[in-house]
């Protein structure tokens, strides 16, 4: 089945986001369809408990991002993830972790998903993550940011994160570079980005293209841990 990933809204506004939720505890999906569908610009259109389930409903549903746990049964949200850029690539994928959740971190790495967010992030911090991640930003939540970025660098150290060069990672850049990837680190999308630098969302588009090449990351996840790693990270 062939997705359709523009939908059509009404004259004058944006489609919603169609989210597809995935989490082996019904009450943590009740509870997150709950806090989406209070937004009038996100509808959750499918859910699932286990990732065979969430890759069986994103086939039956047109699905612009899927939120799923790193931890189910019958294929975890790894498996589920990996399914699902496969049949879909312009799917995005916000993966919820806890802290225990090293190794399968460094898995969904590989995988290549847009966000991670603790479970138990307030509603404002999923409703925020799930718009960012849609725009096209990567989003690593605060209180997460630290376990990423460890298991990041362990899966370089192991040569497991394809498309990324630790010998590139600490290369100089540029001030407008700088200011660039410290946005990407900030979950801003490239709109944001070009707004706050008073630059073109085409030539974002370029610096970041530089940048993954620069510093040897192989997506936007990667960036904002180079980011961090370069202390690039703070207020604008």
């Amino acid at each position: 089945m062939t997705q359709n990933h523009l939908h059509d809204g009404d004259a004058g506004s944006p489609a919603p986001i169609r989210v597809l939720l995935a989490d082996d505890q019904t009450l943590i999906v009740a509870a997150l369809t709950t806090i989406l569908e209070s937004q009038g610009d996100i509808t959750v259109v499918a859910t699932a408990t286990t990732g065979a389930e969430a890759v069986r409903v994103a086939q039956e549903n047109s699905v612009d991002l899927a939120v799923l746990d790193i931890r189910m049964p019958e294929g975890d949200g790894i498996d589920a993830a990996a399914a699902m850029t496969r049949l879909y690539p312009q799917m995005r994928i916000l993966m919820l972790t806890t802290f225990d959740d090293e190794e399968l971190v460094r898995r969904a790495l590989r995988v290549g998903v847009q966000g991670f967010l603790l479970k138990d992030a307030g509603p404002e911090g999923l409703i925020d993550a799930v718009r960012r991640v849609h725009a096209g930003a990567s989003v690593l939540s605060p209180e997460v940011t630290g376990y990423v970025i460890e298991a990041f660098r362990r899966s370089e150290r192991r040569g497991d994160v394809a498309g990324t060069s630790t010998d590139r990672s600490h290369h100089p850049l540029t001030p407008r570079e700088a200011d660039v990837l410290a946005g990407v680190a900030r979950a801003e999308t490239n709109a944001e980005i070009a707004a706050h630098l008073f630059i073109g969302k085409e030539t974002v588009k370029t610096y970041i293209s530089r940048l993954l090449t620069k510093l040897g990351a192989r997506d936007r996840v990667g960036l904002a841990v180079r980011a961090h790693e370069r202390g690039l990270t703070g207020p604008r």
